[in-house]
């Protein structure tokens, strides 16, 4: 069976509008036929009585009564029924009278005839027969008047009246209500459908907009027409989007003047720092011949302007990428050749990291930012992770083409779940009492960029047993 939840908003209010639409129906036509069933009810009894009274009153009793004379007041009454036909009983003593052939009838019952005996003006009482056909009994007992007060006389008339027509009439006023309830309903569904539509086409509009909200159009906005919840709603939609864009537009500016300004540090550092890197490599020379504080003081300062400078490289690197201005120098690459060379270059070809290289891998890529990529995550290992690490590099297919695909683990703690989110972000250091010895904190986010520059993706994760892993993903045929 289906959610209701899962319903939408259109079922919804089209189902509500018939529900209430149904229920006022139906409790509208309640109430008719109850009114309408006591009108003609109390029509036909007040019409019964009143008759029966009248022709009673009418009857000249002499007492004490015989068979005869009842018999002549009983077939008289009898023929005089309103408003319909009706037979009449009579009691007295110990003598049972009728207009019929049977003397009484099944139809008088004993509350009747206790009602009748204790109200000198008579009692009715509906009742049914055992068929289930309806009736009206009237029980009035015969009075004379006598020095200003009602002496009974001991006769008691008794009228019973079928209601056959009246019970017609209320069936023929169901059936009209069961058969108009169909057809309402049905047209129901026109104002219920137009009701739905005026109220979903703000609602579908402000989706839309949301979803261009979503997709970075930030100037979007809805027409707004009325005063209603609706319209009140749309217009907070409207200022929402319009702070929201004011201030994306501000932060996209203090983000460019930012990184127009490390750019245009990293471009004014560079050449002293060059200057500097010169000295310093001169004066290393010549430390030995120095007191030891000196040339301990000479190689801080000798240390740390390389680290400045590694630190320029990676701004201006970062700047390029922002600017869109790095560029692919791609050739033919043997990846396993490629990967050696690298571990080599910075002496990490020892069991420090051990390494699962195929032969035969071959990818189209950029070399000098490959080696960038590889040795940002075996250094990042061996920094942050422990030894031994571990490079593996295999292939993949995949629909959109064959897949090159690296693995750097190492045999770490992993990374911590609060840290994990911001692994690529740029100057991020997951311990803040790091010096800034550790790292400028921008090597991973500059590999991430070189990644995508090749096509491709880096993830990272911890593995199973421990210790964190760094996958990356990219296409043989690298490109931009």
């Amino acid at each position: 069976m289906r959610n209701p939840a899962r319903l939408g908003l259109r079922t919804r209010l089209i189902a509500a509008f018939l529900l209430v639409a149904a229920i006022s129906a139906v409790s509208t036509a309640a109430l008719t036929y109850q009114q309408a069933r006591t009108a003609i009810l109390k029509q036909s009894q007040d019409t019964a009585v009143s008759t029966l009274r009248d022709q009673l009153e009418a009857q000249t009793l002499a007492l004490p009564m015989d068979r005869e004379q009842l018999q002549r007041i009983v077939n008289e009454i009898g023929k005089r029924g309103k408003p319909h036909f009706w037979t009449v009983y009579a009691e007295y003593g110990t003598l049972r009278i009728s207009s019929s052939n049977a003397p009484t009838s099944a139809l008088l019952t004993e509350t009747l005839r206790e009602q009748v005996s204790s109200h000198p003006h008579g009692a009715f009482q509906r009742v049914e027969d055992a068929k289930g056909e309806p009736y009206l009994t009237i029980g009035m007992p015969a009075v004379f008047a006598a020095n200003g007060s009602r002496q009974a006389t001991g006769v008691t008339l008794y009228a019973v009246m079928p209601l056959f027509l009246e019970q017609q009439t209320v069936d023929a006023m169901v059936q009209a209500a069961r058969q108009g309830a169909i057809p309402g309903l049905a047209i129901a569904v026109i104002p219920a459908l137009l009701a739905a539509r005026s109220v979903l086409r703000p609602v579908r509009d402000m989706r839309r907009a949301a979803e261009r909200l979503g997709r970075g159009r930030l100037d979007t906005r809805i027409e707004v027409k009325g005063s209603d919840e609706l319209a009140g709603l749309g217009r907070t939609f409207n200022e929402t989007a319009r702070a929201l864009e004011q201030s994306v537009a501000e932060l996209r500016e203090a983000e460019t003047r930012a990184r127009r300004f490390a750019s245009d540090v990293s471009h004014e550092l560079r050449t002293p720092l060059a200057g500097m890197l010169a000295v310093t490599e001169v004066l290393d020379e010549d430390a030995e011949e120095l007191g030891p504080d000196t040339a301990k003081a000479l190689h801080l300062i000798s240390s740390e302007t390389g680290k400045l400078a590694v630190l320029v490289e990676d701004l201006m690197e970062m700047s390029r990428f922002d600017s869109r201005a790095a560029e692919l120098n791609l050739d033919d690459v043997d990846v396993g050749e490629a990967v050696e060379k690298s571990l080599e270059r910075r002496h990490w070809d020892d069991e420090r990291v051990s390494t699962d290289l195929p032969e035969g891998i071959r990818a189209r890529l950029d070399p000098r930012r490959f080696d960038v990529i590889l040795a940002n995550l075996v250094g990042n290992a061996l920094r942050h992770g422990d030894a031994p690490v571990r490079v593996s590099v295999r292939t993949a297919a995949a629909p959109e083409g064959e897949r090159l695909l690296i693995e750097v683990a190492d045999s770490g703690p992993g990374i911590a779940a609060e840290v994990m989110p911001h692994v690529f972000d740029r100057f991020f250091k997951a311990d803040a009492a790091r010096t800034r010895s550790a790292g400028s904190g921008l090597g991973l986010a500059i590999t991430r960029e070189n990644v995508r520059l090749h096509g491709g993706t880096l993830r990272a994760a911890n593995a199973p047993a421990g210790g964190a892993v760094f996958t990356l993903d990219m296409p043989l045929e690298a490109g931009p």
